[in-house]
């Protein structure tokens, strides 16, 4: 499974390593993931996600319910 989080659809970013010199070499931006398990209610049943630092957030803030729904509306969720 790839480095993408479930919630936010947030992914790896490319940019630049810039030395003292100012010579620029690629590099990759990995997203803060976590594997984490929430106890969904209105389901009554645990689900694992790969979630972000700001998915978390973002569940803290609406509610494990409203931010699946919203990710399924747009497409981040794989389930």
């Amino acid at each position: 499974m790839s480095k993408i989080c479930q919630i936010t659809g947030k992914k790896a970013m490319v940019g630049n390593n810039v030395s003292h010199s100012k010579r620029r070499t690629k590099r990759k931006f990995d997203v803060n993931l976590f594997v984490k398990k929430f106890y969904w209610v209105e389901q009554d049943c645990w689900i694992s996600l790969k979630i972000s630092a700001a998915g978390l957030r973002t569940i803290n803030k609406l509610g494990l319910d409203a931010a699946i729904k919203r990710a399924a509306e747009k497409g981040y969720l794989n389930a």
